[in-house]
């Protein structure tokens, strides 16, 4: 199966052959829709006019589920399609989460991120940290509008084609595996706001919210 989710991110439509058919379950040749994979929310999109309810990754195979009684079968060419607006919501916080996991580790020690998740309402890193962690807000919310600004180039590719292992980076801040789709550049991201959240004994939580929402 194609990616072309990875090869290009901001394609929003085009045509694959169904090449299984069971019952509402369908596989293509090749795909835009994202299945939830790394903490990051499935694509929203339709499958020649039909609603994907489910996008599941089991290995290097997807297997859509989609409404019943389409009528299709293995071997039609089908025209998809995804919520675009959904998508762009969804790198914008990807990449911001990125970034302020990533200035954590290189500023605060390296901390354990004991989960995380991202959703076109917000995102979300979870570390073991004592005391409060909005305390490294205001470097954090620095570095971050210093690259939004400069609008730098972000490079996203494998590093293990074979085995589908991919990264992002941009030169001079750092190199970072990750399979999600990613922006091109940071000046996308746009203004961001981050909110603490305790979870409970040396567990905090950092919240990521796009301010044009």
């Amino acid at each position: 199966m194609e990616k072309l989710f990875w090869k290009d991110p901001y394609l929003t439509e085009t045509k694959c052959k169904i090449t299984e058919q069971k019952g509402d379950i369908i596989k293509l040749d090749r795909t835009i829709i994202f299945p939830f994979s790394g903490g990051q929310q499935s694509d929203s999109g339709t499958i020649e006019g039909f609603e994907v309810l489910e996008a599941r990754k089991e290995d290097k195979e997807i297997f859509y589920r989609i409404q019943e009684n389409h009528g299709l079968k293995a071997g039609d060419y089908v025209v998809v399609k995804i919520d675009w607006q959904k998508r762009y919501r969804l790198m914008r916080l990807h990449f911001a989460a990125e970034l302020v996991l990533e200035l954590v580790y290189q500023n605060f020690g390296k901390p354990q991120k004991i989960g995380a998740n991202i959703n076109e309402d917000k995102a979300r890193v979870d570390f073991f940290w004592k005391g409060n962690i909005s305390e490294t807000f205001p470097l954090i919310m620095k570095e971050i509008n210093s690259m939004v600004n400069k609008n730098l180039e972000i490079i996203s590719s494998f590093s293990d084609e074979e085995n589908e292992i991919r990264y992002w980076e941009i030169e001079g801040f750092a190199k970072v595996p990750c399979g999600g789709t990613h922006l091109k550049r940071t000046g996308e991201i746009g203004t961001i706001k981050l909110k603490r959240n305790n979870l409970g004994k040396d567990k905090e939580r950092i919240e990521i919210y796009l301010c044009d929402s």
